[in-house]
């Protein structure tokens, strides 16, 4: 099914709103026949009549009542159309969302900026179907028949020339729609390039400065940003074409009943003035309800090249679904044979051989690019793969919101939301009281710095508000777990860039934290895991060994030549 299908089934799906269009068009269809009958009557009976004016009240009030109906009409049918949209974007937004929580790892989509882009831009640029081309195709299907019906009634002749000329209109719709969608589609894929290079690189500003890579990502952005230039006014130049060539046969056709009419009318003596004035007053109406058309066509070709990008993104096939079995307040956690293979197949890890109790601290090392990250993926259910077991039951046999209920995942870049940093803490847990906010924030080591923010807990932090270092964002995402007091913690070289003493206190908040908990860490330091249960070193997506810190230092010479280049040694 194509796109153009689906949305208009989406469109009739709402049974409501299509009902009230229809109606609508209709009585806008009926208000113009009657609006043009009481002008038709003012004009006869004052400049041909030569009535007084108080006689042609009621005509007069006929127009005034009929214009204003008219508009109040019209206005309803766009706010109409304006709801339907505002409820379809809605609807693509929470399965655009479901979409990338179901693939989160998946691909190219990995890429912040695109998801941004289709999230926001895409879903916006279908707008234009629903509030704008549905409503006008729909009212442009009713309200000239009413008025042709008009027109044939008072003037047979004048009507068969509308009937022969309003066919050159969707002709032309249909030539240069071809050439709008593929443009559309080309101007989508340059925005989205476009949006994806921008957010990536203003992320990434600091280590492109770092490294001097800065002046290279500004020519990329200028030459995406000049692409997306050009493929807009080649929408453009394609837009005012069809609008010029709507007026070129409107006007032509218009005149066409104007010469009819002023022939019949003055050298034949075989129309009266009231119908041929009736019939010229119908006529622009007509054909200004198909160039409506015309331009709502070219709107509703520009949103399916969104649509197309949204629909793939939504078709994606869905992985394997949770399960419905509860998960138990306290658990241990397991890797059994557990492999991955990333989809373009530039990276394979496993087998890994785990066993994680409750209470125990598992760390896992080894050089970037070993599957450290990637395995924390899998033990977050990020990742759609097997071998991951919860008290000897594979996880996804659980009910996945349980799962996340009490897991969480402290990052070494915590995301700090555009808010006050009681809310960023929170994140959503409606049910925590003040008094569990106040603990979270002093066992995470956040109560000195919560205190000289200006209003405290609600002083405005993130984008927009006051900055916070990387130390008080690892705190606020220490003090976010604490809150939630998970069953199982992954922590993601958590005090990576920091200095002693606030990687101390951090350390002192995470042992804290995981004294219950499956807790699994990847770290480069080799000083922050010496304490766990069992250190797991990870090379070339395979586990080479496994073992305490103890252990390992006597027995693997891999960890030892680590431990040595870590404690100012030479490789």
């Amino acid at each position: 099914m194509t796109a153009k299908e689906r949305l208009k089934m989406l469109s009739k799906e709402d049974k409501r709103s299509r009902q009230l269009l229809m109606l609508i068009s209709s009585l806008i269809g009926l208000t113009t026949i009657a609006q043009a009958y009481f002008i038709v009557s003012v004009a006869d009976q004052i400049f041909l009549g030569g009535a007084a004016l108080r006689e042609a009240v009621p005509a007069l009030s006929g127009v005034l009542v009929s214009l204003l109906v008219r508009a109040v009409l019209q206005y309803v049918n766009n706010l109409t159309g304006e709801r339907l949209a505002l409820k379809m974007k809605k609807r693509f937004r929470r399965e655009l969302v479901r979409s990338f929580k179901h693939h989160p790892m998946d691909g190219d989509n990995t890429r912040t900026g695109g998801k941004i882009s289709l999230l926001l831009d895409a879903v916006d640029e279908m707008d234009a179907y629903f509030s704008h081309y549905y409503v006008v195709m729909m009212q442009s299907s009713l309200v000239p028949l009413f008025l042709l019906g008009a027109i044939f009634y008072a003037n047979w002749i004048s009507g068969l020339i509308l009937l022969v000329t309003a066919p050159f209109v969707p002709i032309v719709m249909a030539v240069i729609g071809r050439s709008t969608q593929r443009r559309s589609e080309e101007q989508m894929e340059k925005l989205n390039r476009f949006s994806s290079t921008f957010l990536d690189i203003v992320q990434g500003l600091t280590t492109l400065k770092l490294f001097g890579r800065s002046k290279q990502q500004q020519a990329a952005v200028e030459r995406d940003s000049l692409r997306y230039r050009d493929a807009t006014m080649d929408v453009l130049k394609i837009a005012f074409l069809s609008a010029l060539m709507m007026e070129f046969i409107s006007m032509l056709s218009i005149s066409l009943v104007a010469l009819e009419v002023g022939l019949r009318l003055v050298l034949f003596d075989q129309l009266t003035f009231a119908t041929a004035f009736f019939v010229l007053i119908l006529a622009p109406e007509f054909y200004a309800s198909l160039k409506e058309m015309g331009g709502a066509f070219h709107a509703g070709r520009g949103s399916m090249a969104a649509a197309e990008r949204v629909f793939e993104e939504i078709d994606k096939e869905e992985p394997e679904s949770w399960g419905t079995r509860p998960l138990p307040e306290r658990f241990t956690m397991s890797f059994k044979n557990w492999h991955y293979t990333y989809e373009d197949g530039r990276f394979q890890l496993g087998p890994v051989d785990l066993h994680c109790p409750e209470g125990s601290d598992t760390a896992l090392i080894g050089p970037s690019g070993s599957g450290k990250s990637t395995l924390l993926h899998a033990a977050a259910g990020l990742l759609k793969t097997d071998g991951i077991y919860v008290n000897e039951e594979p996880l996804r046999t659980y009910r996945e919101e349980d799962w996340y209920r009490a897991l969480a995942y402290v990052t070494q870049h915590p995301y700090i939301f555009a808010g006050t940093l009681r809310e960023n803490i929170l994140l959503g847990l409606k049910e925590a009281g003040e008094a569990d906010v106040e603990e979270a924030v002093e066992k995470a080591g956040l109560k000195e710095t919560a205190e000289s923010l200006p209003d405290g807990l609600d002083t405005v932090v993130g984008e927009g508000g006051r900055g916070l270092s990387g130390g008080e964002k690892q705190r606020v995402a220490l003090a976010r777990a604490f809150l939630k007091k998970p069953a199982v913690i992954l922590y993601d070289e958590p005090t990576t860039g920091l200095d002693i003493r606030t990687e101390r206190i951090l350390k002192e908040s995470m042992e804290e934290l995981g004294r219950r908990a499956v807790v699994i860490t990847s770290a480069h330091r080799l000083h922050t895991v010496r304490s766990a249960d069992q250190i797991v070193l990870l090379r070339g997506g395979s586990v080479e060994s496994t073992g305490t810190h103890e252990s390992l230092r006597d027995t693997d010479p891999v960890y030892q030549e680590m431990l040595h280049v870590q404690q100012g040694g030479r490789a």
